[in-house]
């Protein structure tokens, strides 16, 4: 969603996998993940969902992670396999994020990160289109790559901001529109999918799709529980709000929903340094490992950076003792900056590791050329403090949160 994902983001890059989705192994059918480095994973429970897809060099993990669950939710209500267009979604989020942009005089965050409130409202003002329909490669590229395009909108919107004729003219908007149709194509009015044809609206009707089904949940003292506000984030320039409930509903919120079938849209930070993305795991543990890497014998030949150093800190060669987070250390991680609003993904499913801890099995955007192709494990201590927040179905609710909502 911002910044630091990015680095992680430009190292994910090979072949798409065609769109696929995985049944829940049954009860004495757990699956056992190949080792990560110390760790033995089974999966638990895994929720029908679409194949694992590449965001390659864009900032629109937003986009992906929240058309996935679409996607899901489909599958779930016993429709066919789809593979729906992100940039159908991107192309109207940049067209609204830019008369916004100029309405509040430049002083919102214009960039390629959003939110999963951006698919929802996307979705009920505009529908849905199917991949094929519109998979917004217009510039050349076989993968998205969207630094160019950024850029070329955001000079565009400050140039119209210096505002010489005092003025807004009747013309800008339909510069947004020439750029965005450059790079991403003209949005379609109708297409032909399966031999019938529709409009995009009528397209999400007939997959039962409807934005206001899902809830936006996040857990922070500094607003009273069981109201809504809009995140304090950059990427929430849509100043969206979510449903604010205690910490250990908002995990008893996403066990239920994982329990009954859903799968849950899930934004967190990435950029500590025990998230390990291509060994498949992020935790928590209760202690840094130091170790002092002066008199090793890798650094008699290697000159070690300090980003080397912070790596061999935090080694973790298998399940670890984790710390234990309260409503207070989520907080602070929030007011300190050290949960950060990363990247946008979807939780599809729950595991448990060699010793019996449990975790969430977390369905990335970022390709499938890591160890469990596009898949890692996030420990639940990792996943309360690092959590900024969750779209979840309404139905997937436990009935006394659900109560509370209204």
């Amino acid at each position: 969603m911002n910044r630091y994902f990015l680095a992680l983001a430009l190292a994910a890059t090979s072949l798409s996998a065609s769109a696929t989705y995985m049944e829940a192994p049954a009860a004495d059918e757990a699956v056992a993940e190949k080792d990560s480095i110390g760790f033995v994973f089974t999966d638990v429970k895994i929720n029908p969902h679409t194949s694992v897809k590449d965001q390659n060099k864009s900032g629109t993990c937003w986009a992906f992670s929240g058309v996935a669950q679409l996607e899901s939710d489909v599958l779930r209500r016993g429709g066919e396999e789809m593979d729906l267009s992100e940039m159908f979604i991107v192309r109207h989020n940049y067209k609204e994020k830019a008369r916004k942009y100029i309405r509040t005089g430049g002083m919102i965050n214009f960039a390629q990160g959003g939110g999963f409130a951006d698919v929802l409202g996307a979705l009920d003002d505009y529908g849905i289109v199917p991949e094929e329909a519109y998979a917004g490669l217009n510039y050349g590229e076989p993968k998205h790559y969207h630094y160019e395009m950024a850029a070329a909108l955001k000079a565009y919107l400050d140039a119209i901001l210096t505002n010489p004729n005092k003025k807004l003219s009747t013309a800008w908007e339909a510069g947004v529109d020439g750029i965005l149709d450059a790079y991403l194509g003209k949005l379609p009015e109708t297409f032909t999918y399966k031999g019938k044809t529709y409009t995009p609206k009528e397209f999400a009707k007939s997959l039962g799709l409807d934005g206001k089904k899902f809830r936006l949940l996040t857990s922070y003292t500094h607003h009273p529980f069981y109201t809504q506000f809009a995140l304090e984030i950059p990427d929430n320039w849509r100043w969206a709000p979510s449903w604010n409930i205690p910490m250990e509903e908002l995990k008893a919120s996403v066990d239920n929903a994982l329990a009954n079938g859903y799968t849950i849209g899930w934004a967190a930070d990435v950029s500590e340094p025990t998230f390990k993305w291509y060994e498949g795991y992020a935790v928590l543990p209760e202690e840094k490992t130091e170790g002092d890497m002066d008199d090793t014998e890798l650094s008699r030949w290697v000159k070690l950076s300090d980003a080397d150093r912070e790596k061999e800190k935090n080694k973790v060669s298998g399940p670890c003792k984790e710390r234990t987070i309260t409503q207070a250390d989520r907080q602070t991680a929030y007011d300190n900056f050290t949960t950060t609003d990363d990247h946008g993904m979807e939780i599809v499913g729950t595991a448990t590791d060699q010793e019996g801890n449990r975790y969430y099995k977390v369905k990335n955007s970022w390709d499938t050329n890591q160890i469990y192709d596009g898949y890692f494990y996030v420990s639940e201590p990792y996943f309360l403090e690092k959590t900024i927040g969750v779209l979840v179905n309404e139905d997937g609710l436990p009935k006394d949160v659900a109560k509370k909502l209204k």
